[in-house]
């Protein structure tokens, strides 16, 4: 598998097109380009043939993301703001370990998270740093609907989600 690098909305255009959670991008500009389905390949028998005992497997990251997505909460929600914050404090919910990330995540000039919301007044003018709900992290809450997507889906990448599920939780921001 290779990867490539997409200009944002061009990654938005392709996300959107998304008929069914957990497509692929591959399989979305498969049916985009008109190009045919690929054969997976069938695995070993021995490996069909394995009746070993599944070890009970932890909570899902991505659980609580699922259900907030499922329950209509976010579409209910009238400002761009409030999803935005509600998105990033189950994303945390979710991995807070692996929301650490979010402070690597950085404009061209702006700090978009920290824990110090000293940090994030310090990179710019006008940030308006919010606290996150139920977390220990700061953002910055003055950009754009469109930044504050990339900055979502930034952060859901670099914690694993699916490029399903990142294109369904920013198409709410």
């Amino acid at each position: 598998m290779k990867t490539i690098e997409l200009d944002d909305d061009l990654y938005f255009y392709i996300a959107s097109q998304t008929r069914h959670i957990g497509e692929s991008a591959s399989d979305i500009l498969r049916r985009l380009l008109e190009q045919p389905a690929r054969i997976k390949a069938i695995p070993p028998a021995s490996v069909l043939a394995d009746t070993s005992p599944a070890e009970p497997q932890p909570a899902a990251v991505g659980e609580a993301l699922t259900r907030l997505l499922a329950s209509g909460a976010l579409q209910q929600e009238e400002k761009s703001i409030s999803r935005f914050m509600m998105l990033l404090s189950t994303l945390y919910r979710d991995d807070p370990a692996g929301f650490t990330q979010a402070t690597e995540i950085k404009g061209r000039k702006r700090v978009y998270f920290s824990q110090d919301p000293e940090a994030l007044r310090a990179s710019g003018s006008t940030t308006k740093p919010k606290p996150v709900p139920e977390t220990p992290f700061w953002v910055i809450t003055n950009t754009n609907t469109s930044r504050k997507q990339n900055m979502v889906a930034q952060l859901m990448a670099s914690m694993g989600y699916d490029e399903a599920l990142i294109a369904e939780a920013c198409a709410l921001v």
